[in-house]
């Protein structure tokens, strides 16, 4: 599941991992469960993290291909957050193979729309990272970082654009749509 802060991807994920019974797999929630249950991976990101740094490439993508040979994720898996580059894209295909990633679905959204659900939550939320100037921040280094990863998707026929506007039933209709297809 691909799309810019605030598209609705974690939302649609999750509920796209529970219609259809396989797990939903967050690179932000492998990378707590590994600190807290202190492994190797988990200390290795822990002293990047405590630094201030992002958790390097190999770390990230070595705590994935950990998690996806665990037993539930056989029969399949949604990625979340993962692979945010193509490096990250060439390490998994090259440890797993070509088929690791069937398909990738592309939430768009327009940047003020954007904007304006993020401001919202963080109004909600009482989250800093929702301010407007840290939005358009984080927006500009997503473009920056995924614009390869959807041409990548794009080159090998593997990725799904989708209208990212409209209620949570509406964008995930739209979801399954494609995944019938």
């Amino acid at each position: 599941m691909l799309g810019p802060p605030g598209a609705g991807k974690g939302t649609q994920a999750a509920r796209l991992a529970r219609a259809i019974g396989i797990p939903h797999l967050s690179t932000g929630d492998m990378l707590r469960a590994n600190v807290a249950n202190d492994t190797e991976l988990g200390r290795q990101a822990q002293a990047f993290m405590e630094a201030g740094d992002l958790v390097p490439d190999e770390v990230v993508t070595a705590m994935v291909i950990d998690r996806l040979g665990q037993e539930d994720a056989a029969c399949g898996y949604l990625l979340d957050g993962y692979p945010r580059n193509p490096a990250q894209v060439d390490d998994l295909v090259e440890a797993l193979g070509e088929d690791v990633l069937e398909l990738a679905i592309l939430l768009e959204v327009d940047e003020d729309e954007l904007v304006d659900r993020l401001t919202a939550r963080g109004r909600e939320q009482g989250r800093a990272d929702d301010a407007e100037e840290v939005i358009r921040t984080r927006l500009a280094v997503y473009e920056e970082q995924t614009a390869p990863l959807v041409e990548h998707y794009e080159s090998k026929g593997r990725l799904a654009r989708l209208d990212g506007l409209g209620t949570i039933p509406e964008v995930f209709g739209r979801v399954i749509e494609v995944l019938a297809e």
